[in-house]
């Protein structure tokens, strides 16, 4: 059984996880939402929802809408600030023993470099930078579509903390390699992609947006062809670790991602309507190895047009 568990461990910038497959923010809560469920220590990490410098009240009107294969969202960064999550979170959180991995988001450069400061503790693992977020210094345009922007914040980060470093890439961009290479010129020590793509509903019947903001997140299973061939072209391209996710729902997804070339995967939208997404999916990896006569995950990753 300490074999089994053994080939699914890893090592990601420095983040020793049990298994390859984490929970991609904003799909799990601070994880404590998820406890009656699952044991946490069942998974690789726990990525938290986005969390700012102070609390997020998020969109108003309807947020979340079902579209074929797929979701989107429009929460708006909701959460309770960094403040709460480092006195009342964090301490929780801590006692399950699993990585701790918290998704920052800032408006500005300069609160990024504050977030990565204030969370720069024991019990956090990582960070995981969003550079999907509007710049407002620069007319609401999101940091993540500009290489320069993007190569900024992970720059802020960076230099006021010694924790390890993950960019969280858009695919809303023309070249996502350009991108990848910019935030790892500027420091970053794993790169995880990708976050959801921008899309719209409309009510034929009211004429009316669905969502209160018009626009949002598109992820789950209409996304994962697009996710895959981003980490194939990032991983190719770049020095660090890739961290794969886009509408992983089973163990067969996850594989893809692996063999494009990512070294662990998050599962998102499944946690939606499968709590034990996260656990389901390292138990199938976990088998498709042991199928295959193979002893450890790493023995796949990158291996797309290769054989047995």
């Amino acid at each position: 059984m300490s074999c089994a568990k053994d080939m699914l461990a890893v090592e990601i910038a420095g983040i020793k996880m049990k298994t390859p497959v984490m929970t991609a923010s904003g799909t799990f809560g601070f994880g404590l939402e998820f406890i009656d469920f699952i044991d946490l220590k069942q998974v690789g990490a726990i990525v938290v929802k986005g969390t700012t410098l102070v609390p997020r009240a998020g969109n108003s009107g309807r947020r979340i809408a079902e579209t074929p294969a797929g979701m989107l969202n429009s929460i708006g960064l909701e959460n309770p600030g960094v403040e709460e999550f480092v006195n009342q979170i964090l301490p929780q959180l801590a006692q399950s023993q699993v990585p701790v991995i918290v998704n920052i988001a800032g408006n500005t450069v300069e609160e990024y470099g504050e977030l990565a400061a204030r969370l720069n503790l024991p019990d956090v693992a990582g960070l995981e930078i969003n550079i999907s977020c509007p710049n407002v210094k620069q007319g609401g345009i999101a940091f993540g579509t500009c290489p320069d922007s993007a190569a900024q914040v992970v720059g802020a980060v960076r230099v006021k903390t010694n924790k390890p470093v993950i960019a969280k890439l858009s695919p809303n961009v023309t070249d996502i390699v350009v991108m990848a290479k910019a935030v790892e010129a500027a420091g970053a020590d794993a790169i995880s992609l990708i976050n959801t793509l921008l899309g719209m509903a409309i009510d034929i019947h009211s004429w009316q947006p669905v969502l209160g903001n018009t626009v949002g997140g598109l992820s789950g299973p209409a996304v994962k062809p697009v996710a895959v061939r981003m980490v194939w072209q990032v991983a190719q391209a770049v020095h660090v670790p890739v961290i794969g996710m886009g509408g992983i729902m089973t163990a067969a997804d996850a594989i893809e991602f692996l063999l494009a070339g990512a070294s662990a995967v998050s599962v998102g939208t499944a946690n939606f309507i499968n709590p034990y997404a996260a656990v389901n999916v390292a138990e199938g990896i976990r088998d498709y190895l042991m199928e295959r006569g193979l002893t450890h995950v790493g023995e796949i990753v990158g291996k797309v047009g290769n054989c047995l």
